[in-house]
């Protein structure tokens, strides 16, 4: 089937992402025309891009054995989690790795750079905002209040800020890591007490960060104009733990933490943002992170449901979002 049809959503993520699912099946219920893509497999299984440019302009096409998506109409693009493009799988050693670098700027930069497409985030300005010290700086730039924090790889100078005040650690990235047995860890973000830091710490760069204490968490889910935040009651000082034991229930934002969220989405270029943050007992609302890609189908249905709605809506307005 050829889709001719302008206007029609691409969506690039994994064929197991739940999360896209739910907001595809509002978008098929309102019959607009959608391309699902996983560009780190299925341009190894079938399907073909194509771009061309000349002193016309330029076009091209995504094609899958079921469909053909005109790349000079395309809608939106929603970024979600596709696979990390590589070398098709009868390759090996420096040939895959050269094909997987081909794919990367190849694939990569044609569907970064469709023309009028609106895109629910730019891989860019996903990846952009992915790095914490970058998430800091803006989040400065916005008026959010945020902990003290350090980024080292200095020992000595670990140690004195854990000395001064309660710090925690947590890491620049979720590295994916296996201990000997090949079991699967994950890093937590955890108390650091000054006589923890070794000299390992000279090793890679650390972050350690002031301990709030925080009353509950908050997670906001900001879609363009739209903000979503629910206040999460947990146990532990990493909320993520024990997912068991958490319970829910909607927030409304302060009227300040609202205005730096605008502040912060204009300032890094994001339509989408995942923001934590801890509340203390007298009601401050202390920035951690903003995930430009985070998760949101997780929470109930209650309160995932109009982030989903969000999302569609965008997607479906395109370049009018």
């Amino acid at each position: 089937m050829t889709d001719d049809r302008p206007g029609a959503v691409l969506v690039l993520t994994n064929s197991l992402d739940a999360t896209a699912d739910v907001v595809l099946r509002i978008l098929a219920e309102r019959r607009v025309p959608v391309v699902r893509v996983d560009s780190g497999v299925d341009l190894h299984n079938g399907a073909s891009l194509t771009a061309r440019y000349e002193t016309d302009g330029r076009r091209g096409a995504l094609v899958t054995p079921t469909r053909a998506l005109d790349l000079q109409h395309v809608r939106s693009v929603w970024w979600r989690r596709p696979t990390a493009y590589g070398g098709p799988a009868e390759l090996g050693g420096q040939d895959a790795q050269f094909a997987g670098s081909q794919m990367f700027w190849g694939v990569g930069g044609i569907l970064a750079s469709l023309p009028r497409a609106h895109y629910v985030n730019h891989p860019w300005q996903i990846r952009n905002g992915e790095y914490k010290p970058a998430q800091l700086a803006a989040a400065l730039r916005a008026g959010f209040l945020v902990p003290e924090t350090v980024i080292t790889m200095d020992p000595a100078e670990a140690r004195q800020f854990c000395t001064e005040r309660p710090a925690v650690y947590k890491p620049l990235w979720n590295t994916p890591y296996r201990d000997t047995d090949d079991k699967a860890q994950q890093v937590w973000v955890r108390e650091v007490n000054p006589t923890d830091i070794t000299d390992a710490v000279s090793l890679c760069p650390h972050l350690f960060q002031t301990k709030v204490e925080k009353s509950f968490d908050v997670r906001l889910t900001a879609v363009g104009a739209q903000l979503f935040a629910t206040r999460i009651t947990s146990p532990e000082l990493d909320w993520r733990r024990q997912q068991d034991l958490l319970s829910y229930e909607p927030i409304s934002v302060p009227n300040t933490v609202a205005a730096s969220v605008a502040g912060y989405l204009t300032d890094m270029a994001l339509v989408f943002g995942a923001f934590d943050f801890a509340v203390t007992s007298s009601g401050s609302w202390y920035f951690l992170e903003c995930n430009p890609n985070g998760q949101w189908a997780w929470l109930p249905s209650a309160l995932s449901d109009p982030i989903a709605l969000a999302l569609a809506d965008q997607l479906e307005k395109g370049p009018n979002a």
